[in-house]
């Protein structure tokens, strides 16, 4: 078949929902994330330009979910060509001798473990010829970040393996650094920042997907 189809985890918002806009000129847009009336509003903003997607509320830490969704991405299509993931869990700051523990796990549960089990489901979607991305936030070691920074190194980690173990066989793993940019998730880690000197998601999104070209 010769649609192509992009799957995009944490698309409600943000770089995420500013991903799915941009690519839906060329890709059907499968997009994932917790917030319905969010992917709704997404969906429409697709169908404003013509683009078709399919939404699917869903939580990536729920690996039943996320391995019945790639198997009905199987069924329908038989393929992905692209996967994006941009689902984090941005936990308040806090030292690190304070961290919450509910807030540690749901780091850990979304930014670790939920990219360690979709590798596998979606590895063969891909195939040799997909590709597979990933969005460094460098935040490791830094003060107050310690829940945040710690379990994002984590996951880029394990994505730079994945890209380094695939260099031959596929899929094309990518790692890509976004610059600072106008986020709910942003705002609360630097509430009073000037915003008018960050980036918008929809400019970051075309930057970043020029890059993959």
């Amino acid at each position: 078949m010769s649609e192509k189809i992009a799957l995009i985890t944490g698309a409600s918002r943000g770089l995420g929902a500013a991903l799915a806009e941009a690519l839906a000129a060329s890709h059907h847009i499968v997009a994932v994330a917790r917030t319905t009336g969010a992917l709704e509003e997404l969906d429409d903003r697709i169908k404003a330009v013509g683009g078709q997607a399919t939404l699917a509320p869903m939580d990536v830490t729920k690996p039943d979910a996320m391995a019945q969704l790639c198997r009905s991405i199987h069924d329908r299509w038989g393929k992905l060509d692209m996967w994006l993931h941009t689902a984090v869990h941005a936990a308040p700051l806090s030292p690190a001798n304070t961290i919450d523990a509910r807030d540690w796990d749901k780091s850990v549960a979304c930014n670790v473990t939920a990219t360690g089990q979709l590798i596998p489901y979606i590895a063969p979607l891909l195939g040799e010829k997909g590709s597979a991305v990933f969005f460094e936030d460098p935040r490791a070691g830094e003060k107050f970040f310690g829940a945040y920074g710690a379990t994002k190194a984590a996951q880029i980690a394990l994505a730079q393996s994945w890209a380094a173990e695939t260099v031959k066989t596929g899929p094309r793993v990518h790692v890509l650094t976004p610059a600072p940019m106008a986020t709910a998730n942003r705002a609360r880690f630097f509430p009073g920042e000037d915003r008018a000197l960050l980036a918008s998601p929809r400019t970051e999104a075309a930057r970043l997907l020029a890059a993959l070209v």
